[in-house]
């Protein structure tokens, strides 16, 4: 794969997961406008992109062809490990937004923010400690 397919198709499914955590933090959020709504759907929205990111980075970016519980068990865990940097920047970038501004519209551009700078450092973090395997093969082959 060329570095500008990489780059597109990275770029393409961060916006997807991401556009999936945000309508997951939008429903919740319909639920209520107090603090205890808003960590749900920060979380709530997190777990829904970061299940949708692991599996497309897996096949996608990654071409990692491992199966199994065990497989998936490991690199998920390693994989969402790896995410507990990004997901600081992210939380931090969109919790500082809402709380200076308090508007959905803010809060999600914070999000958004957060969520660039995250996606670039964790697609590193994955190459080097989580997909090893995958591309290991990937530069044998080339």
């Amino acid at each position: 794969m060329t570095l500008k397919t990489l780059i597109l198709r990275y770029a393409a499914f961060a916006v997807l997961a991401t556009l999936a955590n945000l309508a997951t933090q939008r429903l919740i959020l319909t639920g209520g406008d107090t603090t205890v709504h808003f960590l749900l759907a920060v979380a709530g929205g997190t777990l829904v992109g970061l299940v949708i990111k692991y599996l497309l980075d897996k096949r996608w970016i990654f071409y990692d062809t491992g199966s199994g519980l065990k497989d998936h068990g490991q690199k998920f865990t390693l994989y969402t490990a790896m995410g507990l940097i990004t997901t600081a920047i992210f939380w931090g970038s969109e919790t500082l937004f809402w709380a200076i501004w308090h508007t959905d519209a803010m809060r999600e551009l914070g999000a958004v923010l957060g969520l660039a700078v995250g996606y670039v450092t964790k697609y590193n973090l994955d190459r080097r400690f989580v997909f090893t395997d995958a591309a290991l093969a990937r530069e044998q082959a080339a």
